[in-house]
């Protein structure tokens, strides 16, 4: 039956948890989460058409912010519907198979994020320290390059990893600690050893996102210093204040997913009720915050979406004087 099957010990679902011991108030809690998941969709939703249909955005930086967008995007809709299944039904059960799948796209979409802003701290490097070549090396082609090979390397690495768990026995209607699939949160507790597993998770999160964050760092470095050269304050200034947003999202992405990962691994007697809270701001907080960051701090996408709002209002404002003329 597939590679997702496993021994006869094996459980044929999981249960999912929402928040332990606040269930009777599941359907309130639902409340502000399903407004945040709202904001997340409508938000990176606008991002991606406003780039698309003005011209004047279609330049790397935004390019870059679109596919920055779009994975917060995936990430959101991955985990949508059992989050909202449990908090309104109670509807605890999803099979091993159906749990994998989902794991294996939730890992693939928060290890692309960490990719993009790598690329990203790249580009506000090129940006500021080589403008002059800046346009020329960061071209269309070169752009598209960048983000198959950010697709690819998530499968090549992410791919192994589920493949790894078809070795371990689960234990009989494993309980998770999420409203979703995570893999360290599914090694837990196992009756096979799943120190393999838990090393290639470990690997795997040490390398993609480690090898991301260095180079963030590295670069950033590299800008601080370019920065330091410039006289003009105001110009340092400026060239900063092009960084502000992406700090930002390098903060409100490592930060939860970072604490997340060790306080599975390093911390196993957390309370659960705390590592259900830390996965929900892992999963919400990035694709809640990223749009609005970049709404406000950059002018041209402010701009943008004031000029789409404004030209739909009177479209709309024209239909029904249309009709009235009609009438």
């Amino acid at each position: 039956m597939m590679i997702f099957n496993n021994t006869t010990s094996s459980p044929s679902t999981f249960l999912l948890t929402a928040f332990p011991g606040l269930e009777l108030a599941h359907v309130w809690i639902s409340i502000p989460v399903c407004c945040l998941y709202i904001i997340a969709l409508l938000g990176n939703t606008m991002i991606l058409f406003v780039i698309f249909v003005k011209q004047r955005l279609h330049k790397p930086m935004y390019y870059f912010l679109s596919m920055l967008s779009a994975a917060d995007l995936c990430l959101t809709i991955t985990t949508l519907p059992t989050v909202l299944r449990v908090l309104w039904f109670h509807a605890r059960e999803i099979s091993v198979k159906a749990c994998l799948i989902q794991m294996f796209f939730v890992h693939a979409f928060s290890f692309l994020e960490s990719s993009v802003l790598a690329i990203m701290a790249f580009d506000r490097f090129m940006a500021i320290c080589n403008p002059l070549k800046y346009a020329t090396i960061l071209k269309d082609m070169m752009i598209l390059a960048i983000g198959l090979f950010i697709c690819i390397r998530q499968l090549i690495f992410v791919f192994p990893m589920l493949l790894a768990l078809k070795t371990i026995s689960f234990q009989e209607r494993k309980e998770l600690s999420h409203p979703f699939c995570y893999h360290p949160d599914i090694i837990r507790d196992t009756y096979s050893n799943p120190w393999i597993n838990s090393f290639l998770g470990l690997f795997l999160q040490l390398y993609m996102t480690g090898t991301d964050l260095m180079f963030i760092l590295v670069s950033y470095v590299l800008i601080i210093r370019a920065v330091l050269s410039i006289v003009a304050p105001k110009k340092q200034k400026k060239a900063l204040n092009t960084c502000v947003c992406h700090i930002c999202a390098v903060t409100i992405f490592y930060v939860p997913m970072i604490s997340l990962s060790f306080t599975h691994r390093l911390l196993s007697s957390t309370p659960r009720v705390i590592c259900s809270i830390l996965a929900n701001v892992y999963l919400l907080l990035p694709p809640v915050l990223n749009p609005i960051i970049y709404s406000l701090k950059t002018r041209t996408i402010r701009q943008a979406m004031l000029q789409l709002l404004q030209t739909k209002g009177s479209w709309s404002r024209n239909v029904r004087g249309l009709r009235g003329s009609w009438d």
